[in-house]
C-alpha cells in the first residue's frame, strides 16, 4: 500500500449521513441519472463510484484509488480513505453502509459539519445507490477501525446484512460491481477512454495517485476483501498510473504538447474566496486557430460549461483590452478584442471547488452555481493581470497573438460577406454543381458529398430525387485544420459546402437553417477517399460541429464486391463477409482473393471481373475501386436506398481526444503524425 495520508481526526459516522428519498425509480428510468444506457451511460457508473473514493482523496484522507477491469464484465475501485461508515443510521435503522448503497440521495456530501465533506463532486448522492441498482451483482468490503466489513447486493437490493469477515490493519473501501445486461444491451468496457479520464483527475487532486489497470484476462488473483493494488502486484496486464506535483499546469502542458506556444511560462493561480473553497487556473497561448478550455466543478468535468466559464471569459477579454490599451499595442480607435479574439489558440484549465455546488443535470454537464461566476472573475481578473505586468515578454506574445485572430476576424468577415453578396447578386444562394432535392422538408432531405464527377454522374441518375441531392467534389478540399475563415471561403469547394448546407459559418452558424438532416459522406474505398473524408470531417469538427453532436453526419457504406452466381446478384461490404458467404463453394479462396487487406487484392481484380469456378458452377466476382465504377441501379441498391443501405453514424465520444487527434493528423506536427500512424496502424480498417 501507499503511504497513509496525513492523519486526521475520523468522526466519519452514520450522524454524517443524511437521506433525502428512496431508490426505486432508478431501474425504471436509468436515463435520468446516467444520461442513457448506451456506452456513455455505461462508462459513467465507473465514474460515479471513482468520484466517492476521489472525494476522499479531496478531503485529504486518500491518497491511492485503483480502477481495475475484471473478468465477467466486472470493475473494481478501491481506495485507501476512512472506509465507509458500518454503524447503524437513526433514521434508516439500518447500517449507514447499506444505507449509502441502497438509498437514492444518502452520502456524506450532504452533512453540514467536519465529518462529512466541504468539497464533493456529486450534488444529488445518487452514484453509489445507482450503480447499485443498475447492476446484476455488488459488493463492498470495508476496512475500519480494524475490522473488514462486507455486504452484497443484486439489482439494488441487499442479499444479506452488513457482516464482520476479518481483521486488518489497513483502512479503505472495496467496491466491485457488475452491470446488468438487463439495463445495458451491450456490456463492452473502453479501456483507453477510461484511462483518458482518469488521466485527467490525477492533474486535478495534487498528491493523488491513480492507477488503472485491465486485468479481464485475470485467473488466480484474489481480488475479494484485501485493499491490495492490483497493480502493486505487477501481473503481465496493461495498466497505467498517474501522479502530477504541477496539477493543472501538467495538464495544460499535456494538451499543448504537439502545439508551439506563443509565450514561455504558463499562467497559474490558486485562491480561496468567499463563497468559493478554491478557484484555480491554469492557461498557454499556442499559434493554433482553436481554443481548448476544459472546465471542471468539484473535479467533474462540464462539457456545456457553465457559469464559471463565464467569469472566466468576462475577465479575460477584459484585462487583454486594459493592458493592450495601457501598453499602447493597440492603437487609439482601433476596435476593441472581442471574446472570440480573446480565445483563438488558449488552452486553458478551470477548476473552482464550492462547498454547496449546483449541476444542470445528474450528469453535471454544465455548472448552475452563480457565486463561481464573480469569484472566477475576480481572482482570475487579477491575477492575470500581475501576470501580464509582470512578465511583459509573455505579455507581449499574447497579445500579438490576439491582434492576430482580431484582423483574422475582420478579414473573414469581409470574406464571407462578399461569398453571401455575391451569391445573392448571381442569383444562385446554391452552388451550380448541386443536384437538389425536390423536398425542401429538412427532416426527410439527405445530402450526398461524393468525389469527383464520374460519381455524381451516377449518383444523381439513381437517386431518388424527391429527398436525396448530389454535391460532387472534385479531387481533395482544403485542409482547414491551420487555415483562417477567409482563406477557406476562397476555397471553391468549400463555399460550395458551405452554401449547400445553408447554415451559413463561423459567429452566423444558425442549425435551425440545415437543410438536410443527413449529410452523407460517400468516397471511395482507397486510401485518397480515405484522406478526403478526413479531410471533411475535419471541415465539419471545426467549423460545423453541431451537425456531428446532432447526428446529422454519416458515412456511406458501398460495398467492396458484386458476386454473380447465375441470375443470382450478391454485395459484399467486407471481406469477412464476402469469405464467409463464399469460402465453402471456393477450396482456393485464398488464392482468388487475398483475406486480410483490400490494399493486396491482385491489380486485375479491381474494377473487373474474374471468373473462378465453384462447387456449384462458375461465379463472377467484381472488386469495386469507386463509385463511379458502380451503374446507377447498383450504385441505388447497395448505398442509396434507405431501405436496403449501411450508413454509419458520425458520433464523439470524447471531444477533448478528439481535438488531439485532429490538431496531430492534420497540424503541422510530423513527427507526433508519424508515430500516431504508426502506433494505430493495426486498429486500421481500410473498407470503411
Amino acid at each position: 500500500m501507499a503511504k497513509d495520508p496525513e492523519k486526521k481526526k475520523d468522526t466519519y459516522g452514520a450522524d454524517s449521513i443524511q437521506v433525502l428519498e428512496g431508490l426505486e425509480p432508478v431501474r425504471k428510468r436509468p436515463g435520468m441519472y446516467i444520461g442513457t444506457t448506451g456506452p456513455d451511460g455505461l462508462h459513467h457508473l465507473i465514474t460515479e463510484i471513482f468520484d466517492n473514493s476521489r472525494d476522499e482523496a479531496m478531503g485529504g484522507f486518500a491518497n491511492h484509488i485503483e480502477v481495475a477491469l475484471l473478468p465477467e464484465n466486472r470493475v473494481r475501485v478501491v481506495d485507501n480513505g476512512r472506509g465507509i461508515p458500518v454503524d447503524t443510521h437513526k433514521s434508516t435503522k439500518v447500517s449507514a453502509l447499506e444505507t449509502i448503497m441502497t438509498v437514492l440521495h444518502a452520502g456524506g456530501k450532504f452533512g453540514g459539519d467536519e465529518s462529512g465533506y466541504k468539497v464533493s463532486g456529486g450534488l444529488h448522492g445518487v452514484g453509489a445507490s445507482v450503480v447499485n441498482a443498475l447492476s446484476i451483482y455488488t459488493q463492498v468490503w470495508v476496512h475500519k477501525d480494524g475490522d473488514i466489513y462486507t455486504q452484497e447486493y443484486s439489482q439494488g437490493k441487499k442479499k444479506f446484512s452488513v457482516k464482520k469477515v476479518g481483521k486488518t490493519k489497513e483502512h479503505g473501501t472495496i467496491v466491485a460491481f457488475e452491470p446488468d445486461i438487463i439495463i445495458f444491451k451491450e456490456i463492452k468496457w473502453d479501456f483507453p477512454r477510461i484511462v483518458n479520464s482518469l488521466r485527467q483527475q490525477a492533474y486535478l487532486v495534487k498528491g493523488l495517485r491513480i492507477s488503472v489497470i485491465d486485468a479481464r484476462d485475470a485467473v488466480d488473483f484474489d481480488f475479494d476483501e484485501n485493499i491490495t493494488y492490483i497493480s502493486n502486484l505487477n501481473p503481465e496486464f496493461p495498466s497505467q498510473s498517474f501522479y502530477f506535483e504541477n496539477g493543472l499546469t501538467s495538464l495544460v502542458k499535456f494538451n499543448n504538447q504537439i502545439l508551439k506556444p506563443v509565450h514561455k511560462n504558463i499562467f497559474y493561480v490558486e485562491k480561496k474566496v468567499e463563497g468559493v473553497e478554491s478557484v484555480e487556473i491554469a492557461l498557454q497561448y499556442a499559434d493554433d486557430i482553436s481554443s481548448r478550455i476544459l472546465p471542471f466543478a468539484n473535479n467533474i468535468y462540464n462539457p456545456e460549461h457553465g457559469t464559471h466559464v463565464t467569469g472566466f471569459k468576462t475577465a479575460l477579454t477584459r484585462t487583454l483590452n486594459t493592458y493592450s490599451k495601457k501598453n499602447n499595442l493597440t492603437k487609439d480607435g482601433e476596435d476593441s478584442f472581442t471574446g472570440d479574439d480573446a480565445l483563438e489558440g488558449l488552452t486553458a484549465v478551470i477548476s473552482v471547488k464550492l462547498r454547496d455546488v449546483q449541476f444542470e443535470g445528474q450528469t453535471k454537464a454544465k455548472l448552475g452555481s452563480v457565486e463561481a461566476q464573480s469569484a472566477v472573475s475576480t481572482v482570475f481578473g487579477e491575477a492575470f493581470s500581475a501576470f501580464l505586468e509582470e512578465n511583459p515578454d509573455d505579455a507581449k506574445g499574447i497579445i500579438m497573438k490576439v491582434i492576430l485572430a482580431m484582423k483574422a476576424r475582420k478579414a473573414a468577415k469581409a470574406a464571407k460577406d462578399s461569398v453571401l453578396r455575391k451569391g445573392a447578386l448571381e442569383g444562385m444562394t446554391l452552388p451550380g454543381k448541386l443536384a437538389d432535392c425536390q423536398t425542401n422538408v429538412a427532416s426527410e432531405s439527405e445530402l450526398f458529398i461524393v468525389e469527383g464527377d464520374s460519381a455524381g454522374g451516377t449518383a444523381k441518375t439513381g437517386r431518388d430525387r424527391r429527398i436525396q441531392a448530389i454535391l460532387p467534389l472534385r479531387g481533395k478540399i482544403l485542409n482547414i485544420e491551420r487555415a483562417r475563415l477567409d482563406r477557406m471561403l476562397g476555397s471553391e469547394q468549400i463555399k460550395n459546402l458551405v452554401l449547400a448546407f445553408g447554415t451559413a459559418i463561423g459567429d452566423t452558424f444558425d442549425i435551425s437553417k440545415l437543410r438536410y438532416h443527413k449529410i452523407i459522406l460517400a468516397t471511395d474505398a482507397d486510401v485518397d477517399g480515405a484522406h478526403i473524408r478526413t479531410l471533411i470531417l475535419t471541415l465539419l469538427y471545426r467549423y460545423f460541429k453541431p451537425l456531428i453532436e446532432g447526428g446529422y453526419v454519416y458515412i456511406a457504406q458501398p460495398p467492396l464486391y458484386k458476386v454473380k452466381r447465375g441470375k443470382e446478384i450478391m454485395y459484399f461490404y467486407s471481406d469477412e463477409e464476402k469469405n464467409k458467404s463464399l469460402g465453402k463453394e471456393i477450396d482456393n479462396m485464398n488464392d482468388v482473393l487475398d483475406n486480410s487487406d483490400v490494399q493486396n487484392v491482385p491489380e486485375e481484380v479491381e474494377g473487373e471481373e474474374k471468373e473462378i469456378e465453384g462447387k456449384k458452377g462458375k461465379i463472377s466476382i467484381q472488386r469495386y475501386k469507386g463509385l463511379g465504377e458502380m451503374n446507377a441501379d447498383e450504385l441505388w441498391e447497395t448505398t442509396m436506398d434507405p431501405e436496403k443501405r449501411i450508413l454509419r453514424q458520425v458520433k464523439i465520444d470524447d471531444a477533448q481526444e478528439a481535438d488531439k487527434v485532429f490538431d496531430m493528423l492534420m497540424g503541422t506536427d510530423v513527427p507526433s503524425r508519424k508515430m500516431f500512424i504508426q502506433s494505430n496502424a493495426k486498429k486500421a480498417t481500410i473498407d470503411i
